[in-house]
């Protein structure tokens, strides 16, 4: 059965400890919190011995094996964690989970953590169907918005909209680092009550982090303001230019071989049929209706005259700035807004 991060405690609550939990993901602060939760309810069933195994090369899983077939004299109740962050377990691994699910030991409850996750990996199914599989990934805008209201509300903190926006800018792609300002604010206002933008900007820093995936997305979506944004963020983080190029030259090549079939007289459905991410279908389509093939293919060309650019195989330019009107005009927007710093 699988849950979101914020699904476990009511889950828990209901329905007890389940025999067999994975907890994989890419955002540590969900995971964490996840790993917390069953620890502490564990305990307070009973399950004071806990065993944990770091899973990295050439790990002996035979150690494993006999904690599992170990009765201890002194606590009834165990929870043995698995530390596994490649989430490759092995040939030998996948024999001994599959031996612990046919003989799983009443007493015992096994945590496996992880990273990313392949879901059709043969020992995630079977471990599966027969505990939690709690995924904790990257909230988008809109679901960290929420995250965050919800997070301030536990501290009877009564933000208005514009202080909820304004710590969303401040922290968006960084959960831990969010977690840590409601954490001040909670500080700061110990009896709750109502938060105004003035006192969220006396109080919380800029922790905002993105990825380049964020851009994409903010290019699909036609959102000019956010790209420069997210600009800025990996310009500031140091993020190689060529790898920003990288990003943006495949979006690009992906719209114009979708235009071209499009050209041919492909239908629609069959060739957005190729688009993995069900959330992207729609921005993709949105970005098919604004331009047309000719229009992608002379994106490509400035795409490659910036690529000779950033390897010094051109001279002039500025690579933020060009990156920045690349990207903005992918998106089909035109900004005035300049990045704060320009290489």
């Amino acid at each position: 059965m699988q849950l979101k991060p914020a699904q476990l405690g009511a889950h828990l609550h209901q329905h007890g400890l389940a025999p067999i939990y994975v907890l994989s993901g890419e955002e540590p602060l969900q995971l964490m919190e996840s790993l917390d939760l069953i620890r502490a309810v564990a305990k307070g069933q009973g399950y004071h011995e806990r065993e944990v195994f770091e899973v990295e090369s050439g790990f002996d899983w035979s150690g494993f094996w006999l904690s599992v077939e170990h009765r201890s004299l002194f606590c009834a109740k165990r929870l043995l964690e698995l530390r596994m962050p490649t989430g490759k377990p092995g040939t030998q691994g996948v024999k001994m989970l599959e031996a612990y699910v046919k003989q799983r030991p009443e007493d015992v409850v096994l945590l496996v953590q992880c990273g990313k996750l392949d879901r059709q990996a043969r020992w995630v199914e079977m471990l599966d169907k027969q505990g939690i599989w709690v995924q904790s990934m990257p909230l988008k805008p809109a679901q960290m918005e929420t995250w965050l209201k919800q997070r301030l509300q536990k501290h009877h903190l009564q933000p208005s909209a514009a202080a909820v926006q304004l710590l969303l800018e401040r922290s968006e792609g960084n959960l831990l680092a969010a977690a840590q300002e409601v954490h001040k604010l909670a500080l700061l206002y110990p009896h709750g009550g109502a938060l105004d933008e003035a006192a969220m900007l006396s109080a919380v820093g800029d922790h905002a982090r993105y990825s380049l995936f964020d851009l994409s997305d903010a290019m699909l979506a036609a959102d000019g303001a956010r790209i420069v944004k997210i600009m800025q963020g990996l310009q500031d983080e140091g993020v190689e230019p060529l790898l920003v190029l990288w990003l943006v030259t495949r979006e690009t090549r992906t719209l114009a071989e979708m235009a071209f079939r499009q050209a041919r007289g492909e239908p629609l459905e069959a060739i957005l049929q190729g688009v993995r991410s069900y959330i992207q279908r729609p921005l993709m389509q949105a970005a098919l209706k604004r331009a047309g093939y000719r229009r992608w293919e002379a994106l490509l060309g400035q795409c490659a005259r910036l690529d000779r650019l950033l390897k010094g195989q051109a001279q002039g330019g500025r690579p933020w700035e060009e990156l920045q009107s690349l990207a903005l005009a992918f998106a089909g927007v035109i900004l005035p807004q300049p990045l704060r710093r320009v290489s």
